[in-house]
Formats: C-alpha cells, sequence, structure tokens
C-alpha cells in the first residue's frame, strides 16, 4: 500500500464533491430503505406545504420516544425536531404539540424520502385499473413478494393495495392515475408491519428489478439492492449483477447500508474482463468509504450461507473520470484512541497477492532441513547399536517408544509416553 499526500487528498475530495452535484444521492436527500427508517434529512414539519411543525426529541419526555431514553442517537434522534422513524413504522414521522381526538404525533410527507425503484403512490379507480396484468391477494402480502410474484410473469411493474392486493403491469397512465403523496399509501403490509403497502384506493408501484438476484446495469449511475430486499436475503444465495458502462474509465460505488449476518456471507467486486477480486466485504469488514475501481466494467457478486439472514445491502453506482490509483478506502486503524484518517490506494489486486518470502523464513527452513537430516542419521546408528546388544534388545521388547532430542554437542536418550494428539487437530473448515 501507498500513503497519498496532503494534496492527492484533497484532489480526491474535490473530485467527491463534484461528483455529488451530479450524483442524486448526493444531490439532495433520499431514502434507501422501504419505510424511511434510515431518512437523516432535515424536514421539521409533517408537511412542505402548511403541516404542523414537530415538537424537539429532547422535549417529548411523556411520549416513548426522546433523547432521555435514546440518548445516543437512535433511531436518528437527537436535540432536534426533524422527521424520523426510531420504532420501524411504514414511514417517518414526528410528535405534534397540537392533539387532535388523541393523537400526538403525525407522519411526514417527505417528497425526497423514497427509495429507488419505488415509483410512488397513484390513485386506482379500478376502470380501469392501475396496473391491468395479473393479480392476486394475500394475508401474508410483503412488498418482496408481490415484487417477485410480478417478476415471475415477466412483468416490469408491481402495486400493493390496501395491505393485502397485488397488482402487476407494465406501464402507468398518468393522465388517468396521479401521483398523490406517500401518505396515502401508508396502510401496513399483512406480511410485514413494517412496510407500506399501498392505501384504500391507492397503489404503491416498485420496479420489479427491486430485489432481484441479477441483472445487467449500463447506465452511467444506478442502485443495486441485496436479492428479496427489502425484506430479508435468503439462505443459499449466488448473485451476479454487472455493471458495464462503455467508455467510461472508472466505476464508483457508494453502499448507503450494509447489514450481513455472519462472515460466510459475502459482497465482492470483481473486474469484469478479468474476474479478479478487487474488493470483498462481509460482517466483519464493512465497506466505510466510497469504491472507486478503474475501468468500464465490473461485477457484483453476493453469496449467502444456509444459516442467517439480514437486512442486506443497498449499493450505488456512478461512472465517472478515474481516481488515483484505483480503489480508494480509509484506513480504521487508531493509535492512542485516535483515528489516524489516512487515505489509502490499493495498487495490487487482492486475487494476485504477492508471495516475496523473508529471507529470514529461507534460513530457518534449512536449519530445520538440516536438524532433521541429522537426527535421522542418529536414529540409524542407534538402532544398528541397539540390535547388536542382547540387554539393550530386552528392554526394547516393551511398547515404550524411544524419543531422540538433539543438541548442538549431544544426543540424548530416554523413554517418554507419546501424547495422543487427536482430540488436539482442528476440524476442517471449507471454503
Amino acid at each position: 500500500m501507498v500513503v497519498i499526500h496532503f494534496l492527492e487528498i484533497q484532489a480526491i475530495f474535490a473530485f467527491a464533491i463534484y461528483l455529488c452535484s451530479f450524483f442524486p444521492p448526493c444531490a439532495r436527500v433520499l431514502c434507501y430503505t422501504a419505510n424511511g427508517e434510515d431518512y437523516r434529512g432535515f424536514q421539521n414539519q409533517t408537511s412542505l406545504h402548511g403541516g404542523k411543525p414537530c415538537l424537539f426529541w429532547n422535549e417529548t419526555f411523556q411520549h416513548p420516544y426522546n433523547t432521555l431514553k435514546y440518548p445516543n442517537g437512535e433511531g436518528g434522534l437527537g436535540s432536534h425536531n426533524y422527521c424520523r422513524n426510531p420504532d420501524g413504522d411504514v414511514q417517518p414521522w414526528c410528535y405534534i404539540a397540537d392533539h387532535e381526538d388523541g393523537i400526538y404525533w403525525r407522519y411526514c410527507d417527505i417528497p425526497t424520502c423514497q427509495m429507488p425503484g419505488n415509483l410512488g403512490c397513484f390513485k386506482d379507480s379500478g376502470d380501469p385499473p392501475t396496473l391491468s396484468g395479473t393479480s392476486e391477494t394475500s394475508n401474508k402480502l410483503t412488498i418482496q413478494n408481490c415484487i417477485s410474484f410480478c417478476r415471475k410473469q415477466r412483468y416490469k411493474l408491481a402495486g400493493m393495495e390496501s395491505g393485502y392486493a397485488c397488482f402487476c403491469g407494465n406501464e402507468v397512465d398518468l393522465r388517468d392515475h396521479g401521483e398523490s403523496p406517500s401518505m396515502e399509501c401508508n396502510h401496513v403490509c399483512f406480511g410485514d408491519h413494517t412496510q407500506p403497502c399501498g392505501g384504500d384506493g391507492w397503489v404503491i408501484i416498485f420496479d420489479t428489478r427491486v430485489g432481484a438476484c441479477g441483472g445487467n446495469y449500463s447506465s452511467p449511475s444506478g442502485v443495486i439492492y441485496s436479492p428479496d430486499f427489502p425484506d430479508k436475503y435468503g439462505a443459499g444465495r449466488v448473485c451476479y449483477w454487472t455493471i458495464q458502462v462503455p467508455g467510461s474509465s472508472a466505476i464508483l460505488f457508494n453502499f448507503t447500508f450494509f447489514h450481513i449476518s455472519d462472515q460466510t456471507d459475502m459482497v465482492e467486486l470483481l473486474d469484469g474482463y478479468t474476474n479478479q477480486v478487487v474488493a470483498r466485504f462481509d460482517w466483519r469488514s464493512p465497506p466505510r468509504e466510497l469504491v472507486n475501481i478503474t475501468g468500464d466494467f465490473v461485477i457484483l457478486y453476493f453469496y449467502s450461507d444456509r444459516t442467517n439472514q439480514a437486512q442486506g445491502f443497498d449499493v450505488s453506482s456512478t461512472a465517472g473520470p478515474q481516481l488515483p490509483g484505483g480503489v480508494t478506502e480509509r484506513s480504521n486503524s487508531t493509535t492512542n484512541g485516535h483515528s489516524s484518517q489516512i487515505l489509502y490506494v490499493i495498487t495490487s489486486s487482492p486475487g494476485k497477492p504477492e508471495h516475496n518470502m523473508p529471507v529470514w523464513t529461507i534460513y530457518a527452513l534449512a536449519a530445520l532441513l538440516i536438524l532433521t537430516v541429522i537426527a535421522m542419521v542418529a536414529k540409524l546408528l542407534l538402532h544398528v547399536t541397539v540390535n547388536g546388544s542382547d540387554s539393550c534388545s530386552q528392554s526394547t521388547a516393551s511398547s515404550e517408544p524411544w524419543i531422540i532430542l538433539y543438541r548442538p554437542s549431544t544426543i540424548s536418550l530416554f523413554k517418554k509416553k507419546l501424547k495422543n494428539h487427536h482430540g488436539d487437530l482442528s476440524p476442517l473448515v471449507g471454503n
């Protein structure tokens, strides 16, 4: 690894700021979860137009969620009055001062809090239906259940309504079915009460590529979710996504969230032409910074074993100019409790490690070989000597083996029972 100088660090961050001006996730606040649980924006009223002002989370001690009960910023709470979703509800909300019919909180209508792949909330008059393809109902409906159902039928869109109805189609006629605020589609899914599944006469529509196990992407920017998202990813998943943007000199990856259950489950980024692993992440080594990979073709690989499951990941890809050195990561090592904050550049592919053996290792192996040869010769000489002696023949009738200890000037002999080492063997660990 090579340490980048201060001027190079400034150049990289300047490029990142420039890139964010064209990259929607940087240019405006977005939510990457279906219920906005990750929202960290600054809207402090229930609606941008005529909404009720939110109360400060550090002044709502009479309510279940406040900074006294959650002092460490859990759920995004703090000394502010921004909309948050600390309890995993269907969308962000806040406490309000004006009680109406005993209700002391309201959902927040946040236009920018809409995960990629969520096309919006639409009016469903039924004649004609918003999505005119196949449909089904289920008392265990989730967003991904409906998406998977429509994807298997080869539809591009999946819509949920009233918490239990699923509709499929390929297009939405916006002239007859106008888009509405998200609060019209906040009925909980019957199969998961943390997910929104439309409303009465309102359908929330998703792209069926959300949560797919694999796919091909060629646009300059895009978002890829783990399989089965927003549900937990399934066991035994092996998925590949190709990101190929012709003419691009590098592709920038940003993991907005990363929840992997154990070390066996992993995410890898590979060079699309050589299939060499460029970056690997798991629950012990999550992505902490932007990852910039040289070239115009990258493969995203995901693997899960057959045991634990988790929420998964979300990664945004953006094609752009090449950063110095290829992959960039920030060191998370600390010295005396303070972060080093040094930016490193990986100049060699992890798939091709260098095998330069230290000199002292060569000398140690040579010495060990010499000692082994001397011990074998000594054992041979002793065997001949012992066989020629009657007294020694009687003593060797015992089942106890002889142990030879080599010293620089002498060879010592003594009897010792060998320890059974079968209990010390470690089981083989599979790949």
